[in-house]
């Protein structure tokens, strides 16, 4: 009988135990870096620094300087060759956003969204008024695309780690296949549990 009460009593301590925690709001652009992996931080600051770096190039005042207007960029794969899960979308929007803010190039949509954009401009050739209808054709052509990939290198001994993340971009010039810009960024961090 005293096993059952000391196994009960236990199981409240442990349930209460899990069942405890306290949550603190923060602002979005202070993540605290709790676990050592990629977080939110890492793939702002590192897109923001990564784009002034690309931008800075020769490629970009060149072509100007040629054509008269300012490039139109995709932002295409990015690939997550690192030994955790990070979302590559995440980053992708980062580097978007990033594009966008300095107003320099203009950019246009990619991917799933692109395809489901062109579904709608497919609906609205059935569906829209002929005066609003938006017509097929009529799209931005990117002149240069950027692409890359996120590496790590994990070092451990027993209870301590260092985590490097290199950042790999490239971009390409669409119609000659000519690599304008390479950058890298890295990123290292010290765990100690």
């Amino acid at each position: 009988m005293r096993s059952v009460k000391a196994l009960a009593l236990l199981i409240v301590i442990l349930f209460s135990m899990s069942c405890s925690h306290k949550v603190t709001r923060i602002e979005p652009n202070e993540t605290p870096d709790i676990s050592g992996k990629w977080n939110n931080t890492d793939s702002r600051l590192t897109a923001d620094e990564m784009i002034k770096q690309c931008l800075s190039g020769g490629w970009l005042s060149e072509f100007s300087d040629k054509k008269g207007k300012k490039p139109v960029v995709i932002v295409g794969m990015v690939s997550n060759k690192s030994h955790e899960h990070i979302e590559a979308e995440t980053f992708i929007k980062d580097l978007e956003r990033s594009f966008i803010n300095t107003s320099k190039v203009g950019l246009v949509q990619s991917g799933k969204k692109r395809e489901e954009m062109r579904a709608e401009k497919g609906d609205q050739q059935s569906n829209a008024s002929v005066s609003t209808m938006k017509k097929f054709g009529l799209e931005n052509g990117a002149d240069f695309i950027l692409q890359g990939s996120i590496n790590s290198i994990v070092d451990a001994y027993k209870r301590k780690k260092t985590v490097t993340y290199q950042i790999n971009l490239e971009l390409t010039n669409i119609e000659t296949n000519d690599v304008v810009w390479i950058g890298d960024k890295k990123i290292s961090k010290f765990v100690k549990n």
